[in-house]
């Protein structure tokens, strides 16, 4: 038995241009992309995934304060099966998890979960999803919740 800390933080935070944030709150727009983080070889499986934040100081998103705004999600539950839901919509032939990113340690999910522990500021929990049959190159792929406003709000940065 692994120990996988899946359980979801009491509060996500998603930082973005304001545009992103606006659309994310009022249709649950979000962008599933490959990580940026170069922690998957190339004969790794392609992922695409979706990083958000468990701490509003977190430092995941350089330049964030730039940004002015967050969304704050009051219930991850709900969001991240929302996510899902539309994740398995748009991705049919994907699996997908959750959890909360390994600092300094390998992650029982394997690299994509784990980063190095110069980055645990960053306080991640990531979304990702991998296709069930090998592929090609993953691509990046915009899902649709529907509006998030009930269990959302956008916040300035300085509230």
């Amino acid at each position: 038995m692994t120990n996988i800390d899946n359980n979801r933080p009491p509060k996500l935070y998603y930082f973005a241009e304001r545009d992103k944030l606006e659309r994310a709150l009022s249709h649950g727009e979000f962008r599933l992309a490959p990580p940026q983080f170069p922690v998957l070889s190339a004969t790794d499986p392609h992922f695409l995934a979706l990083s958000l934040v468990q701490k509003p100081d977190g430092a995941l998103f350089e330049g964030k304060s730039a940004h002015g705004a967050c969304l704050v999600i009051h219930d991850t539950e709900a969001f991240g099966e929302r996510v899902h839901r539309a994740a398995q919509r748009t991705l049919p032939n994907w699996a997908g998890i959750d959890a909360a990113m390994s600092y300094g340690k390998p992650s029982p999910l394997g690299k994509l979960f784990s980063k190095e522990r110069v980055h645990a500021a960053e306080s991640e929990w990531r979304f990702a999803w991998r296709p069930m049959q090998a592929r090609g190159a993953a691509n990046p792929v915009v899902i649709q919740l529907g509006s998030i406003a009930d269990i959302a709000e956008l916040r300035a940065l300085n509230d």
